[in-house]
């Protein structure tokens, strides 16, 4: 079974940093991409970015692209969500996710692993 838990969120003012982590555990099979994903009241869970398995390709949202980057350390099985310039609508829960796949994935319906989720509250 595979575990991935986040860390990092927490409240912020606009204009603030954060940065998120997500650690996985257990084994997983394949090399795999990573994503972060949010969610905020009352909307649908949106994509923010995705790594794949090497960290050569990135790929991000419109919203976030040249505020947020992702990396990841695959020896601590750990990616990275950096978001600087935070804006009060980035409040939202944000899950990480894992797919199966090496390349970078944008649909939820890629991913086969999901962690609980972390708080970003962005006050303005």
């Amino acid at each position: 079974q595979v575990q991935l838990v986040e860390s990092g969120g927490g409240l912020v003012q606009a204009g603030g940093s954060l940065r998120l982590s997500c650690a996985a555990s257990g084994r997983i099979s394949s090399p795999y991409a990573m994503g972060w994903f949010r969610q905020a009241p009352g909307k649908e869970r949106e994509f923010v970015a995705s790594i794949s398995w090497s960290g050569a390709a990135t790929s991000y949202a419109a919203s976030v692209k040249g505020r947020f980057t992702l990396s990841r350390d695959n020896a601590k099985k750990t990616v990275y969500l950096q978001m600087n310039s935070l804006k009060p609508e980035d409040t939202a829960v944000y899950y990480c996710a894992a797919d199966r796949s090496a390349g970078v994935a944008l649909s939820i319906v890629n991913y086969d692993y999901w962690g609980q989720g972390t708080q970003v509250t962005v006050s303005s």
